[in-house]
């Protein structure tokens, strides 16, 4: 499949608002768009939108994902959301690949990471198959209580990678 990234619009952020993942995904659906709006939360706030937000088409067009692109210094922490009849067919890695890639394109001196959750085994293993390897591992909060994370860092398609050993911890 090929991924095209396209500034996020408005109309990307309402449909991805209605997309809802079954269990135990659903922890991934996104609030209301009158609610994000209101609250002027992640991509329903314009400025946050241009800045850190792509949306991401297929070859027909269609939004199929979209992908966040959040500065931190030295480094680019990607976020990353597939349409939920997209996921479990084999798409993720390609998609994380995608994503990380145009990350570099965006700022080729920064490296790139990504959180996961632990519990997430799907995505780990998507991850992993597109060049992501474990590079820490936390417990931080969430909407929900506190919760285990990985954050992953895209070293590129290494098969066989799996953890970097001595990794710097980071906060």
């Amino acid at each position: 499949m090929q991924w095209r990234f396209v500034p996020m619009e408005e109309m990307h952020g309402r449909q991805i608002c209605e997309w809802r993942y079954p269990p135990p995904y659903d922890c991934y659906d996104w609030p209301a768009w009158e609610k994000m709006a209101e609250q002027r939360y992640e991509f329903a706030d314009p400025s946050i939108r241009e800045e850190q937000y792509e949306a991401v088409l297929d070859q027909a067009g269609e939004l199929c994902g979209y992908a966040q692109f959040f500065p931190l210094t030295g480094w680019t922490r990607i976020g990353l959301g597939l349409r939920p009849d997209l996921c479990g067919r084999g798409l993720g890695s390609d998609f994380a690949r995608a994503v990380a890639e145009r990350a570099i394109r965006r700022e080729p001196n920064r490296r790139i990471d990504l959180e996961v959750l632990v519990s997430n085994v799907r995505a780990i293993r998507a991850y992993r198959t597109a060049g992501f390897v474990i590079a820490d591992t936390y417990v931080r909060a969430t909407p929900t209580g506190p919760d285990t994370f990985h954050c992953m860092e895209y070293v590129g398609s290494s098969p066989g990678c799996d953890i970097i050993e001595g990794m710097p911890k980071r906060s």
